[in-house]
């Protein structure tokens, strides 16, 4: 019986569409399912990730496992994204349309949703379409992100308030 190395069997276990554009260095986990999405240059995407067409993530993002990005999503440069993040692009989301049809892609409209650069978003957080998280923001674990959060904003709860702000992160931090 033939041996399989780790990148071969996780090889074995990846969906990932052709017309999927993948940056250099991208490094992407077993168990995803990627389909007409844009990733940028050195982004790492976990396990169980969804991200779906039309989709657009950054440069040195973090995608972390369990996490469901739709279409409609951008996601810019240096952006973390904790584990179980939903984002939504249908804010009044149906299973049929007038007459009990089941509804299609014609029945509905995509609600963009953008992620400036550097920010960040905690485990379990779960995002409303139509909204923009500003640079360098933070987004509590846990939160439901109804409204834009400000750059440099702090927001945690359901929904997500501002608690305070912080400075953005664009650099390293220097030893010394």
């Amino acid at each position: 019986m033939r041996e399989w190395s780790a990148e071969e069997r996780d090889g074995l276990l990846r969906r990932i569409a052709p017309d999927v554009k993948l940056g250099r260095n991208v490094r992407i986990y077993a168990f995803v399912n990627l389909y007409g999405c844009e990733i940028g240059d050195e982004t790492l995407i976990g396990t169980f990730v969804e991200i779906q067409k039309g989709a657009k993530i950054g440069a040195r993002c973090k995608i972390q496992s369990h996490t469901f990005i739709c279409e409609g999503v951008t996601i810019e440069d240096e952006v973390f994204v904790g584990h179980n993040v939903s984002f939504i692009n249908d804010l009044y989301p149906r299973a049929t349309a007038k007459g009990g049809r089941m509804q299609t892609e014609q029945d509905w409209k995509v609600i963009p949703t953008l992620v400036k650069r550097g920010a960040a978003i905690g485990t379990g957080a779960v995002l409303l379409g139509g909204i923009t998280i500003g640079e360098g923001a933070v987004v509590g674990a846990g939160s439901v992100v109804t409204r834009d959060v400000p750059a440099g904003a702090v927001v945690a709860g359901n929904p997500a308030r501002v608690l305070r702000m912080v400075e953005p992160v664009t650099e390293q931090p220097r030893e010394g």
